[in-house]
């Protein structure tokens, strides 16, 4: 596992705030804007380059800037400092904050600047598509920062899974939309098998960070039920995924070719089973961590390649 940062080591103020952004896990906005692009293709509509590129500049700072604001709030409330069950650096947070790297103003003056620039080329791709784009962008900003930030802290009230969910479905329909000039269906079909699977990925790093979470009164479904009990929640929103994509594919509202996409289930299945195993040692589970980051991205990539080439 890799070391947690450090001022020591992220001394060039360029890489420390890249770095603060949680990068390696922006892969998952970027997956989600290739099944968007995807699916308008696979819908007969010819990309349009520079557009696509905005898009996915869009959507990686949102996501980024999410991920700094959660490291923000989880800072003012303590759950951060008092984890000492995380598994780094997927679970606990970026620990910038707690590891002294970057000020809690300066954490927060950077996730509020990251959002904005979202807000900046949200405009402009509205003004070169469509102003039922807004639609989109705002919903998506509402939730990154809702997710975590007071009064709301929809996490804590057991929201976060469907926050994450429609987050990343907001990104596939978001780089649809842009190249459809429209709203249609057609993404949030394509997309919510993988936007699932990312909301497991929440799901199953809530078990290390559970004692933290509680203290702090961060009430996720994790936290909310016994061990024992929540860990059957990933089985359950893994077979969703999967099950929505067959079922799609059944009532022909993705091509046959699109079966591909199920060749990450092993990986989940592997991945639950250790969780099912491990959930009461949550500093055992990086593998289960692992394994649901590559079902993830595997299963996108699979989805995004199946939606290209059946067009």
């Amino acid at each position: 596992m890799p070391e947690e940062p450090s001022l020591a080591t992220l001394q060039n103020p360029v890489v420390r705030y890249f770095t603060a952004t949680r990068p390696a896990f922006l892969t998952a906005s970027l997956m989600a804007c290739l099944i968007g692009l995807a699916i308008s293709w696979h819908d007969g509509f010819i990309p349009d380059i520079a557009l696509a590129l905005v898009t996915l500049l869009f959507a990686l700072m949102a996501h980024a800037g999410a991920n700094v604001l959660n490291d923000y709030y989880d800072a003012i409330n303590g759950t951060d400092e008092q984890n000492t069950e995380r598994i780094f650096p997927f679970t606990g947070g970026s620990r910038f904050i707690q590891n002294g790297v970057l000020t809690e103003i300066q954490t927060r003056n950077f996730g509020f600047t990251l959002l904005t620039g979202v807000a900046i080329a949200g405009i402009w791709l509205m003004s070169r598509t469509n102003a039922g784009l807004i639609y989109i962008g705002l919903t998506g900003l509402f939730i990154g920062w809702a997710y975590s930030a007071p009064p709301f802290r929809l996490n804590s009230r057991g929201l976060g899974e469907l926050c994450i969910a429609a987050g990343f479905l907001l990104i596939v329909a978001g780089s649809d939309f842009v190249q459809r000039n429209g709203f249609s269906a057609e993404p949030c079909i394509a997309g919510l098998s993988f936007a699932l699977l990312a909301a497991n990925l929440l799901y199953i790093n809530q078990f290390p960070d559970r004692t933290a979470d509680i203290a702090a009164g961060k009430l996720h479904w994790v936290a909310r039920l016994e061990v024992r009990q929540a860990r059957w929640g990933y089985l359950l929103i893994m077979l969703l995924a999967y099950a929505w994509l067959i079922l799609s594919v059944m009532l022909t509202w993705l091509p046959v070719p699109a079966l591909i996409a199920l060749l990450a289930l092993p990986l989940s299945v592997k991945a639950a089973l250790l969780l099912l195993r491990q959930a009461a040692q949550p500093q055992q589970l990086a593998q289960a961590i692992q394994l649901t980051i590559a079902a993830m991205l595997l299963h996108g990539a699979l989805l995004s390649m199946a939606l290209v080439i059946s067009k």
